[in-house]
């Protein structure tokens, strides 16, 4: 894979540098991802259905959050309530991502970006004017199409997962863009008051996740995701609030993911920054054209 690619929201570009580092040390990977997509004898048009449209659920307006009096120590119902989420059918946004690995070195590529809530997420990258990268992300499957090298790939989350010995999902990736909770309410979770945060605990299987919330405007200011028997981390960091349809929208997005490789049993360090430069919330559907030439070769 090129030095452009995309983060396919963190996980495509963490995908292609694992697989760079696989070829430096010329290992191979044990296990083979799960295809979706079988090679095309022709060009392949994948065409998300954008006539379904979620319904969201109604959400507070930031402004009646940030006067409702709040309890010393809130409940668990309470607190859940009252987190300013983002709601919206679809999201598309124009952004810059800078990404530093061990392998790879991007500074302020350019990233289109569209969303369907819950379902699919579009990404196209490119640089100079030339796009390089293509992705979707549904809630099985990633599916990579590199324009430089004519090429493309197909990943599914619980291989991603073993592969990087870190739990990843499409409401972690959805989370990173628009800055919601990542899991639902669960009955495990743990509120307590720690210095301007309400830091709201809950876990998923082996995955402890830390939200730490704003006590003013009850915005998700950063979050940390810990796989507990390896001790991998990813940590959001979220700034540049901006108002946004009523709500407060963060801006810029700062991920750090420490991770141990399966590969080689070394520990790596990632870093992300995306900026948006405009956002808006529709809806109507953006269209998220996606095609596979038959001439493009599939890559493990």
């Amino acid at each position: 894979m090129n030095k452009y690619l995309l983060i396919v929201l963190l996980l495509g570009v963490l995908v292609n540098s694992e697989s760079c580092r696989r070829r430096h040390l010329s290992h191979s990977s044990s296990s083979q991802p799960t295809a979706t997509i079988s090679t095309p004898t022709s060009s392949t048009t994948i065409t998300p259905d954008s006539s379904v449209a979620d319904h969201p659920t109604p959400v507070r307006p930031v402004d009646s959050i940030a006067t409702t009096p709040r309890p010393t120590r809130p409940g668990i119902e309470e607190a859940r309530a009252n987190v300013a989420e983002i709601d919206f059918r679809f999201l598309t946004a124009k952004s810059k991502i800078s990404f530093k690995s061990p392998n790879q070195d991007i500074d302020n590529a350019n990233i289109n970006i569209r969303v369907r809530k819950d379902s699919l997420i579009w990404l196209s990258v490119s640089k100079l004017g030339i796009e390089a990268v293509r992705g979707l992300i549904t809630r099985d499957s990633i599916t990579i199409i590199n324009k430089i090298h004519k090429e493309y790939s197909v990943y599914d989350f619980p291989t991603l997962s073993k592969q990087f010995n870190f739990a990843m999902n499409f409401e972690l990736l959805q989370a990173l863009i628009v800055g919601n909770l990542p899991l639902p309410k669960r009955p495990a979770q743990k509120i307590k008051n720690e210095r301007d945060y309400l830091l709201l605990r809950q876990s998923e299987g082996k995955v402890l996740v830390e939200n730490y919330i704003g006590e003013q405007d009850r915005k998700l200011k950063k979050l940390m995701v810990t796989e507990q028997p390896t001790k991998n981390t990813l940590r959001l960091d979220y700034e540049d609030f901006t108002s946004l349809n009523n709500f407060l929208f963060p801006y810029t997005s700062l991920v750090t993911l420490d991770y141990q490789s399966r590969t080689d049993g070394q520990f790596y360090q990632t870093l992300l920054r995306i900026k948006h430069n405009k956002v808006e919330l529709v809806d109507k559907a953006p269209g998220f054209p996606f095609t596979i030439p038959a001439s493009y070769q599939r890559r493990p």
